[in-house]
């Protein structure tokens, strides 16, 4: 389990890297001169390379193998963040955000099932668990301590920290991981084809809902916080975050003791739909710290039982799947983003994006049960003819 460590340090700076560019906006567009919005697409292009090129990259590299795909993938990432650090345009360093955001991708399925394949099936969750770990320690303390750090020193010393952080990842992968055993990665026409399964499309559309409330209402969690009287708003953020390291490493040890992934997504889906919905109605920090802690804890838990269910269709295609999962957690965060910033535009009260997203949390829900039953309904009888 020592050598799980390594992957869930290159989540770290994934994490860090991903969450914390939003904070730097300020910082990027008085350097360049341009308005905060143009500079917001520097978080923009960043996901939607993760959902859509990496996928392509990673059937490309598919065939080098697992271990050969965590460095080529860690070794990107932090060359494209050392570049980004480095970059004399605001065109460059959109540039640098694309070839991070599409390793990031690659990088991440590619780390739960390195964690997979060394812990073997006994502690899979428990080892998917800890790489889940690092990506949300990245939230709630690589991104303080890097918006910290740019706030002395420029927005560039974030990016070199992030640099730092992937650098020691690699080395330490490079001497320590042994090489893992693993089919080749299924081309694209292979993964698209997965997803008439009825069981890897339910879990993947499921995946969507869930990040369109979770992380889509996170994007607007301050206004939230404010519109409830909730206090500081990053006292707010921390409970969220710390909800959700708690969740992230709980979640492991119970899913090797109690082997329900079903049913503990089930039970974490509904745990997220009713925090949300009483978000809505809360008022004062002591009545919404509990649930924000609750919503971070439900919200990145339910990742672990997620993978779990998707590696278990076997090494080939449970990476692809894995993929494709991942990619459905950045496309879904990107669309609850653009969701609940076209219905403040259109004029819903700030109070009442919680209970949407608690909609989006139960859709999610229905989808997920309504995966179970077909995968669990029994066949009709052939016909003798």
């Amino acid at each position: 389990m020592l050598r799980v460590i390594l992957p869930a340090l290159g989540a770290l700076a994934v994490g860090t890297d991903a969450y914390m560019t939003a904070g730097l906006l300020p910082q990027i567009s008085g350097e360049f001169r341009g308005s905060t919005a143009a500079a917001g697409q520097l978080v923009t292009v960043f996901t939607v390379s993760y959902a859509l090129l990496a996928p392509l990259a990673q059937t490309a590299l598919g065939r080098l193998g697992v271990r050969r795909v965590l460095l080529v993938s860690l070794a990107a990432f932090t060359l494209a963040n050392a570049a980004g650090a480095l970059a004399p345009d605001a065109a460059s360093l959109a540039a640098t955000r694309v070839v991070a955001g599409a390793a990031a991708g690659v990088f991440m399925p590619t780390a739960a099932a390195a964690a997979s394949l060394l812990a073997g099936p006994e502690r899979r969750g428990r080892a998917l668990a800890v790489v889940l770990g690092g990506l949300s320690c990245g939230t709630v303390l690589g991104v303080p301590v890097g918006l910290l750090l740019a706030g002395h020193t420029g927005w560039r010393s974030a990016l070199w920290l992030v640099t730092g952080i992937g650098a020691a990842a690699h080395l330490g992968a490079a001497l320590l991981l042994p090489p893992m055993e693993s089919a080749p990665l299924p081309s694209l026409a292979e993964r698209a084809a997965q997803l008439k399964d009825p069981r890897t499309g339910a879990a993947v559309l499921t995946t969507f809902c869930q990040t369109v409330a979770s992380l889509g209402l996170y994007t607007y969690l301050l206004p939230v916080l404010d519109a409830a009287d909730g206090g500081p708003g990053g006292a707010g953020l921390w409970v969220w975050g710390l909800g959700g390291v708690l969740g992230s490493f709980a979640v492991g040890p119970l899913l090797d003791r109690v082997p329900r992934p079903g049913l503990l997504t089930g039970l974490l889906l509904s745990a997220l739909a009713l925090a949300l919905a009483a978000i809505a109605f809360a008022r004062g920090p002591w009545w919404l710290w509990p649930l924000l802690a609750v919503w971070g804890a439900a919200g990145w838990a339910f990742v672990v039982p997620q993978q779990h269910r998707l590696l278990a269709a076997g090494p080939a295609r449970g990476a692809a799947a894995l993929a494709l999962n991942s990619s459905a957690t950045y496309l879904g965060g990107s669309a609850g983003a653009a969701l609940g910033g076209a219905a403040l535009a259109a004029g819903l009260p700030t109070r009442f994006l919680p209970l949407a997203a608690a909609g989006c949390a139960a859709l999610a829900l229905a989808v997920h049960l309504t995966g179970a039953r077909a995968r669990f309904a029994p066949r009709a009888p052939a016909r003798t003819p």
